[in-house]
C-alpha cells in the first residue's frame, strides 16, 4: 500500500509569536510539525504496519522544512520529499499549495493521502479537500477512526460533537483529527535510522511547473495579534445585590442585554 502523508511546518502557537510590519517575524521563532498533521504520520505509520507498503511523507516549502521531515522519519516514516520553492515562490495560498501537490501527484499511485484536519497558522482546513477534488478521488474530513478491509475502508470522523460513519473505497484522501491516535515521539533509533531514510528534494522544474502556474489567488490584507484580556471583576455582597450589579454591568457596559 502506497501511503501519502501531507505535512507543514508551523509556528509553534505555544511560543511567543512577534509580529512587525503585519508579518509574523520569523527569526527566533520555534517552528513545528503541524499538531494536526502528527496525528496523519502515527495512522499511516499505524496502517502500514497491519497492511504493510510505505509510508512518505511531503512538505512545500524552504531548506528549513527538512527538520520536520526528518522528525517525521524518526516517528517511522519511510521517506520524505521536500518541494523547494524557496527560490520559485515569494508567497503563496491554499491554491498554491494545491497545484503543486497536483502536480506532484500527477505520475504517483497513491492509494490513501492522510492530512491534517487544518493547519493552525491559517486554519483554512482547504487544502486536503481541494486537492482530492482535483486528483478525482473521494475524501473524508474529520477522521477520528479508520480501519482498511481489502478495497473498503471503515471511517468514524468527528461531526460537532457526535459520530458519522462512513465506508469509502481507496484510493482516498483523508485529513485526521485529535483523537484519532496519541502521535509517537522519535526515539534513539529512530532519529538514528531517520538520517539514512531518503530524503527527495524537488523544485517546480521538476513538476513541470512555472511560478506564474502557482501564483496565489488571495491576498493576506494583515496580521495581527487579539487584544490582551482585560482582568476580571469579582462581584461581592449578597448574592441578590451581585446578580443586579451583574445585569446591570452586562446591559450597561457590555451592552449585551
Amino acid at each position: 500500500m502506497n501511503i501519502y502523508v501531507l505535512m507543514k511546518r508551523t509556528f509553534d502557537t505555544e511560543e511567543k509569536i512577534v509580529i512587525e510590519d503585519s508579518r509574523i517575524e520569523e527569526e527566533g521563532a520555534e517552528f513545528i510539525i503541524n499538531p494536526y498533521d502528527e496525528y496523519a504520520i502515527e495512522e499511516a505509520i499505524q496502517l502500514r504496519d497491519e497492511h504493510g507498503g510505505e509510508v512518505t511523507v511531503v512538505t512545500i516549502g524552504g531548506e528549513d522544512a527538512e527538520k520536520q521531515l526528518r522528525t517525521a522519519l524518526a516517528m517511522g516514516a519511510d521517506k520524505s520529499v521536500l518541494i523547494n520553492t524557496e527560490d520559485d515562490v515569494e508567497e503563496g495560498d491554499q491554491y498554491t499549495t494545491v497545484k503543486i501537490l497536483e502536480a506532484f501527484f500527477a505520475d504517483k499511485d497513491a492509494d490513501l493521502i492522510l492530512a491534517g484536519n487544518v493547519a493552525i497558522d491559517e486554519a483554512s482546513g482547504q487544502v486536503g479537500p481541494r486537492l482530492a477534488e482535483r486528483m478525482d478521488i473521494p475524501y473524508v474530513t474529520t477522521i477520528t477512526n479508520i480501519e482498511i478491509d481489502g478495497e473498503t475502508v471503515h471511517i468514524e470522523r468527528d461531526v460537532e460533537g457526535d459520530v458519522e460513519k462512513i465506508d469509502s473505497s481507496l484510493p482516498l484522501l483523508v485529513t485526521c483529527q485529535q483523537g484519532l491516535n496519541e502521535p509517537r515521539y522519535p526515539s534513539l533509533p529512530g532519529i538514528m535510522k531517520a538520517k539514512k531514510k531518503p530524503l527527495e528534494e524537488l523544485e517546480l522544474d521538476d513538476l513541470d511547473l512555472e511560478e506564474d502556474d502557482v501564483e496565489m489567488k488571495t491576498k493576506t490584507i494583515e496580521i495581527y495579534l487579539p487584544p490582551e484580556k482585560e482582568a476580571g471583576r469579582v462581584l461581592e455582597g449578597e448574592v441578590e445585590d451581585q446578580v443586579k450589579e451583574l445585569v446591570t454591568l452586562l446591559r450597561d457596559e457590555a451592552k449585551v442585554l
